[in-house]
């Protein structure tokens, strides 16, 4: 029996990564000997069961360079000791701190950053401070894994790296786990039976855009009397969103769940779910609102459009347009039929191009060709 290829994943960022995670490692655990080096933020007690080995790493989300150093060098020690084929960094954070870590050692070393950091609205300091890291960076590794078609382009118009070292893998979700996974009930979570249950699943954060969710909900209300709105998601702006939900006096209308450890058993009772991102190197979520039956009304920017095309499998909005959300939402409302062939064609889509069993395949080709 052939050796399995030995795969040392290092990973900060939880939330999109760790799920991204989970599909890959359950889906390529019986050709991968894989071993994941992750951040204090991770369930790990949970990757336990679908990698062969577990070790966190207290990581700093932000630059901190005392903290930086240690975890390098810890990094460097680990990657030694277990002489892994290939090191694998996801995200900025981890990508640094990875190949850092690796100079001048034996390993082939492939980077995903899971969402290019320079396209982040931020000012055109840190935009083009990214870019550069990106560049040096990119003399570090064999292969950068891109998301999506977007994100390659970004990195081919940013002058990342040469074109062959960039490989396009889609991302993936886990069809089987969301099949089999219970809707939430609604008489648990105070929503009536009869509501139409608006949904947003994502971090609470600038990117996400939860304040342009809250306008647009204060509008579906005043022409959805019954519309009920569900946000499955933590971060650092849920002070500000829910002062903005009692500013608008929807406070009998709203649900903040937090994290949950299963979000699709939240979108399963949903009957719009909303992504609107104010920039996205993919939006996992798309997928799996699709999975889940929801139709999508989403924003038009990055990599959204490559997954949603507006009235074929969602509805597609101009970023911050609260205005147009709304009108999407209760064009969706007011038409069944149109509400069935969204959800039909969007089932199609998710099961041709979005499987999780590709992610696996995908990525154990470029180990094979990469090691």
């Amino acid at each position: 029996m052939d050796k399995k290829i030995c795969v040392l994943h290092v990973a900060e960022a939880a939330g999109g990564v760790e799920r991204y995670l989970e599909t890959l490692f359950k889906y390529s655990k019986d050709k991968v000997e894989n071993i994941l080096v992750c951040s204090q933020n991770y369930d790990y007690e949970k990757f336990k069961k679908l990698v062969d080995r577990v070790i966190v790493l207290k990581m700093a989300h932000d630059i901190q360079p005392s903290s930086d150093i240690k975890v390098e060098r810890t990094l460097r020690r680990i990657i030694k000791q277990l002489k892994p084929d290939i090191v694998y960094a996801h995200s900025s954070k981890a990508g640094a701190l990875a190949r850092i870590a690796d100079l001048g050692l034996n390993n082939k070393v492939i980077y995903n950053p899971h969402g290019w950091a320079f396209n982040m609205q931020q000012s055109a300091k840190k935009k083009e401070m990214y870019k550069w890291v990106e560049k040096i960076s990119a003399h570090f590794c064999d292969k950068i894994v891109c998301i999506s078609d977007a994100e390659k382009e970004s990195a081919l118009r940013e002058k990342i790296c040469k074109p062959s070292k960039l490989q396009v893998i889609y991302n993936g979700i886990d069809l089987e786990g969301i099949k089999k996974t219970a809707p939430m009930s609604r008489a648990q979570l105070g929503i009536s039976e009869d509501a139409f249950v608006i949904g947003m699943v994502g971090r609470l954060s600038k990117q996400k855009a939860p304040d342009t969710f809250v306008k647009a909900a204060k509008l579906i209300k005043e022409k959805i009397p019954n519309a009920f709105f569900l946000m499955v998601g933590d971060g650092e702006l849920r002070d500000q969103v829910e002062n903005l939900i009692n500013q608008y006096g929807l406070d009998s209308s709203f649900l903040i769940t937090g994290w949950v450890d299963n979000p699709t058993a939240y979108m399963k009772i949903m009957d719009v779910g909303m992504l609107l991102s104010r920039w996205e190197g993919f939006g996992l979520v798309l997928p799996e609102y699709m999975a889940c039956g929801v139709p999508i009304v989403a924003t038009d920017v990055d990599a959204i459009p490559d997954i949603i095309k507006n009235s074929v499998n969602g509805m597609l909005v101009a970023k911050d347009d609260y205005h147009e959300a709304t009108s999407k939402t209760v064009f969706i409302y007011k038409n069944f039929k149109m509400r069935l062939y969204l959800i039909n064609v969007a089932n199609k889509c998710v099961m041709d191009n979005y499987r999780g069993e590709f992610v696996a395949q995908n990525s154990i080709k470029l180990y094979n060709k990469t090691r």
